[in-house]
């Protein structure tokens, strides 16, 4: 079967995705492999992750997306916003639109639009559980995620660190995205350790909302609640309102996505 599909990435996150509203790809038929090797950056096309674009009858469409390894995941922030891009591109929404991915129902603003580049906001979950553990903190932003502050997160072996820290089930039964950040006086510097990649990528969406969700509450003097965080991709920005320690609501990630290029693959 000939497979169109387009690649996009957001701050660095790539991803590969698929119009899937004529049933392209069905969900009683298994194909874990075939994603895993689409995603394999020597064999495949490569990408972080898949993510089909499905008809929805509560939303514009539904977001179904797939990690790196073939297995469906959690949710995903700069996935998500891959997504309403390319919804955009198809013709499906205009300037705003709603989503249903695996936590539930999302809006998304497109702020701005130039060429290939998209300005994208996108509103997340609302957060009423962060839990202090060890020198970090430990938070579910659609994904779980454990947020550590270091001195120097640039310095930080994220790849060997953060395995160790991932596969420790005393956070999450499936183990836990890791976050090394270091919060500078204008902008948090942050790097991922993304389980299901089972590498550090070169942003995270989910894991940008839950280091901004955590300096909030280590970093008393920001009274704001709007934080700019640098990944190795590029600038996210990431707003909320702050009801108590534990409880976060109107969370919204924004940050430039970029339609890369489309192609057919033989699969």
């Amino acid at each position: 079967m000939i497979l169109r599909f387009y690649k996009y990435q957001g701050t660095g996150n790539d991803f590969i995705l698929i119009d899937n509203r004529s049933f392209v790809l069905r969900n009683h038929i298994d194909y874990t492999n075939i994603i895993a090797n689409l995603c394999n950056r020597r064999f495949g096309i490569g990408a972080d992750g898949l993510i089909l674009i499905n008809k929805s009858d509560e939303a514009d469409f539904a977001m179904q997306y797939f990690n790196s390894d073939g297995k469906e995941g959690t949710m995903c922030g700069n996935g998500g916003r891959c997504s309403v891009a390319f919804v955009n591109y198809l013709g499906i929404i205009k300037e705003k639109t709603t989503f249903i991915a695996i936590d539930g129902l999302h809006e998304a603003i497109i702020c701005n639009k130039e060429k290939d580049t998209t300005l994208v906001s996108l509103k997340m979950k609302e957060i009423n559980n962060v839990e202090k553990y060890d020198q970090g903190y430990i938070l579910d932003t659609g994904s779980p995620h454990y947020v550590c502050f270091k001195e120097n997160a640039e310095s930080i072996d994220v790849y060997n660190e953060g395995k160790k820290i991932r596969n420790n089930t005393k956070f999450f039964k499936k183990g836990v995205n890791v976050d090394f950040a270091t919060i500078y006086k204008d902008y948090i510097y942050v790097r991922t350790y993304e389980r299901g990649v089972e590498a550090e990528t070169l942003s995270c969406g989910t894991g940008a909302v839950a280091t901004a969700i955590a300096a909030s509450i280590s970093d008393n003097e920001n009274k704001n609640n709007e934080f700019t965080l640098i990944t190795k991709g590029g600038k996210l920005y990431v707003h909320f309102d702050k009801i108590s320690k534990t409880l976060f609501t109107d969370i919204w990630l924004k940050g430039n996505v970029t339609n890369v290029f489309k192609g057919d693959i033989n699969i």
